[in-house]
């Protein structure tokens, strides 16, 4: 054998190396962005079995989401210093475990606590993914398709959660978490096989636990603030002392990025008047979003009468819309209309969607009542998720493209956690007065939701003005997404 064929032969295994590791990368992705989303269809029967109350469930969605995205900048920092390849693994494996403990959960408290600590995981694995993977593919072709496989499987990880959760809950609710094992230990014996060593900086280099810390408590504490108001009222010393002590914990968190030597998030980014704009409209706009899987499939089932499996299902043509107008459609739009008409199109329709989902009786008809608010925010949902990254990213440095494409996906996570448990919180609140009033359960609790379903649809409309008055990007196109692997949202 020739010394040009060795050559050949070893570039041939290196590139089946990597787009192995391609595939081990994206197995831990897809289960981030599953875990996101597939509970909710679950939320009727864990509410029965564990005894939750309507408005504290929110805490199974939330106590994953506020984690997640409170740690993610924090597990970035943290792969810089300690190696990107260990902090994957520890992710992975810590992942592994938390799903086992959610599984076996026998308490309310102990599935609210190992959500927490999947959240906490998930943060470690999906800050890892871009970093690890971007030097694997360093010619800008083959890196546009690894890129495009990772997209592909983030949007329809989080976009199929619904459907496949519902097949699961056919077995047992406990299957939804117990899934993530096999997969996940796989995926781990393949990671330390064919991922690179990455070596990092030295953990003296220093991390903001400090914020990372304060920037999790505080939307925690809002939370159960919202959480709480369904029993002690708006207006109630404990609420707004909770309130209060959240806006401390805000101003703190300023405080500490002013004065630490490295910051979570240095204040100067947000000079930027693209970045805080894009950013408000990604804090407002999942609580629809994140609204409709919440109350969505709680209503599909408690109001309708729908089983878990067909809850399910019905959600499949908005995860196939996401998917097929995020890959396929927005690419094409940006590059002829620029992001800021399609944002103002995607609010618009979410807003009609949900809408039109507040308005479904009860004894709603599928074809008539559901789908066309499932089309209406599936499409608006997938209008507005890419092009509001690149509206952040339009007139930042390029070396700042890894920290603001993190703060979006903050944004994001924080906006849907803090939704869902306002939307939790004022369905359960008209819910229980109805109920008082000698309603019916099933009216009480369809009144409930459609009063959820309007005050999600104003807090997208909150977004749309933000949209309309404060966008200003700069080119038609409006995002170099494609120049910038750091810069790809991980999770939606």
């Amino acid at each position: 054998m020739t010394a040009s064929t060795d050559e050949d032969t070893a570039r041939t295994l290196s590139g089946r190396r990597r787009w192995l590791a391609l595939v081990v990368l994206s197995v831990g992705q897809l289960m981030v962005a599953l875990d996101a989303t597939v509970v909710n269809v679950a939320l009727p029967t864990i509410q029965r079995e564990l005894h939750f109350s309507q408005a504290s469930l929110a805490w199974v969605v939330n106590a994953y989401l506020i984690t997640f995205g409170g740690l993610l900048l924090l597990a970035g920092r943290l792969g810089d210093l300690v190696g990107r390849k260990r902090l994957f693994l520890i992710g992975l494996g810590a992942f592994c475990a938390s799903s086992m403990l959610c599984g076996v959960a026998s308490s309310a408290a102990m599935l609210v606590a190992s959500r927490f600590l999947q959240g906490a995981s998930a943060a470690m694995m999906s800050s890892m993914v871009l970093g690890t993977l971007s030097p694997m593919f360093p010619e800008p072709k083959e890196r546009t398709r690894a890129l495009s496989v990772f997209a592909a499987v983030t949007l329809g990880g989080a976009s199929l959660g619904l459907p496949i959760g519902g097949g699961l809950i056919e077995l047992s609710w406990h299957w939804i978490f117990f899934i993530n094992v096999p997969f996940g230990l796989t995926a781990l014996v393949m990671s330390a096989r064919l991922l690179e060593p990455h070596v990092g900086l030295g953990i003296r280099e220093g991390a903001d636990v400090l914020g990372a810390l304060l920037v999790t408590s505080a939307p925690m504490l809002v939370v159960y603030a919202l959480i709480e108001t369904s029993g002690d009222g708006w207006g109630s010393v404990e609420t707004i002392g909770l309130f209060a002590g959240s806006a401390a914990l805000v101003g703190l968190f300023v405080f500490v990025e002013s004065h630490v030597r490295t910051p979570l998030i240095p204040l100067r980014i947000f000079r930027h008047h693209n970045l805080v704009s894009a950013n408000i409209v990604r804090f407002l706009y999942p609580i629809g979003a994140f609204g409709l899987n919440f109350i969505g499939s709680q209503y599909l089932q408690f109001v309708v009468g729908y089983n878990p499996l067909r809850s399910g299902l019905a959600f499949i043509p908005n995860s196939l819309l996401i998917g097929v107008i995020s890959l396929l459609g927005v690419p094409v739009l940006l590059g002829r209309v620029g992001p800021k008409p399609l944002i103002l199109t995607g609010l618009t329709l979410i807003i009609g969607g949900l809408l039109v989902f507040s308005r479904a009786p009860v004894h709603a008809h599928y074809v008539t009542d559901v789908l066309p608010a499932l089309l209406l925010i599936g499409t608006g949902f997938a209008l507005v998720f890419t092009p509001t990254v690149g509206v952040a990213l339009s007139d930042v440095a390029p070396d700042e493209a890894g920290l603001v494409s993190g703060l979006t996906n903050v944004s994001v996570q924080m906006g849907g956690s803090i939704g869902v448990a306002l939307l939790a919180s004022v369905s359960a609140s008209r819910t229980t007065r109805l109920l008082a009033e000698h309603v019916s359960r099933t009216a009480a609790r369809a009144a409930g939701y459609h009063f959820g379903f309007r005050v999600a649809a104003v807090c997208s409309a909150v977004a749309l003005a933000v949209a309309v008055v404060a966008l200003r990007p700069r080119s038609a196109a409006g995002v170099e997404l494609t120049d910038r692997s750091d810069a790809l949202p991980v999770l939606e």
